[in-house]
């Protein structure tokens, strides 16, 4: 027993210490956009030890982990709830230090992607108890045709042996923080101090929620989420807020016309606004939701106005499709809310999208997920 658990500890030693090296070249050599996230998750399913007299029993799994870049990630695994077969049964718990290896990203580099499959191997100790009698036969030939049997009982009631693991799992995003999936994986385990090694296969389902999703800007006069809309305008009364929100963007001036004889007081004939969006949403956040009721406002003022409502989406995460979508979404609801929370007139709303073709801000990745108003007289 002592040279087993040694021969494990060794083992488990080895596995550590390649996880910790893939974990820090890799978070060396990482994306820029690409922020570290930790994840708890759920499954269940069922589970079978691929041998003739074992049957099919349900499992289930708990497991908290993390990914420290878009490629490669670890967490631990404990699954469990136990075995039988025509003859005995007994519970088990197997826990493991998994490597996560995203082959989606291996090979396209992105900080986001929908739809992700990884490749899982690790490590760990299998603890096994409660176990019925443990059948052995032996046999004794009476007649070339006649065989006796009898049975003897095992005294080893608890075990703890190792475990290795290899899989996949395929993982599919719902909601910002919340991801479904699946995982097909083979243990190899020792039952009950059998001489011969098993291996047990496991089919789960279950759900993810991921922490750290959201991300933090740097560098302004306090930090800001980006969620929030435009950190450099946070805080700002709303005539500073006025003169701030046309950065970034062109228009044409308007023909210088004959000066008067007497100065006049000229309004303004156009005002923007930028609506921004957090990570993968389309909903008006409350923080940005002040600007759409600005332009509601000056609309109403100027009866002859009106207003061009475009949606973009940022082209450093997802996909040219995804961002199409995302873009045509974040555009209709800002022009929803103009219409039916503030009374202004579809016919004189133009609602357009850009998808990720055009970033408004080509040196700020984040605020390229904006709409962007553009009311004019």
């Amino acid at each position: 027993m002592k040279t087993t658990l040694n021969r494990i500890q060794a083992q488990l030693t080895a596995v550590l210490t390649a996880v910790l090296f893939l974990v820090v070249s890799s978070a060396q050599a990482q994306e820029g956009g690409f922020k570290p996230f930790a994840y708890i998750g759920i499954q269940g399913g069922g589970q079978k030890i691929l041998e003739s007299s074992y049957k099919w029993t349900p499992t289930g799994s708990v497991s908290v982990g993390a990914h420290f870049t878009p490629t490669f990630g670890a967490r631990l695994h404990v699954n469990g709830i136990w075995n039988k077969n025509n003859v005995y049964k007994f519970k088990y718990v197997t826990t493991d230090l998994d490597a996560m290896i995203n082959i989606v990203n291996l090979f396209n580099k992105k900080d986001y992607r929908p739809f992700n499959v990884y490749l899982i191997g690790g490590v760990g100790l299998n603890y096994s108890w409660d176990y019925n009698d443990y059948p052995t036969v032996a046999t004794t030939m009476t007649t070339p045709t006649t065989v006796s049997m009898s049975t003897s009982t095992s005294d080893s009631k608890n075990f703890l042996s190792h475990n290795f693991r290899v899989g996949t799992m395929f993982d599919v995003n719902i909601a910002r923080n919340l991801s479904a999936n699946v995982e097909f994986a083979f243990n190899n385990i020792r039952l009950n101090g059998r001489n011969g090694d098993a291996w047990q296969f496991t089919a789960q389902a279950g759900l993810a929620y991921k922490f750290g999703i959201r991300q933090k800007v740097k560098g302004s006069r306090k930090d800001a989420d980006v969620s929030s809309g435009d950190p450099n305008t946070s805080g700002m009364d709303s005539e500073s807020l006025s003169a701030n929100t046309n950065v970034g963007l062109t228009k044409a001036e308007p023909k210088p016309e004959p000066k008067p004889a007497t100065p006049a007081v000229v309004e303004p004939k156009n005002v923007t606004r930028n609506i921004f969006f957090s990570l993968r949403s389309t909903d008006v956040s409350a923080t940005e939701l002040p600007k759409v009721a600005e332009i509601a406002t000056w609309l109403k003022d100027h009866p002859t106005a009106k207003v061009v409502v475009t949606g973009y989406a940022d082209k450093g995460t997802g996909t040219a499709p995804v961002n199409a979508r995302y873009a045509k979404m974040r555009a209709e609801s800002v022009t929803k809310l103009l219409t039916k929370k503030y009374g202004i007139a579809a016919s004189r709303i133009t609602t357009d999208s850009k998808g990720d073709t055009v970033q408004p801000f080509p040196n700020d990745n984040d605020k390229n997920r904006v709409t962007i108003m553009i009311a004019e007289e």
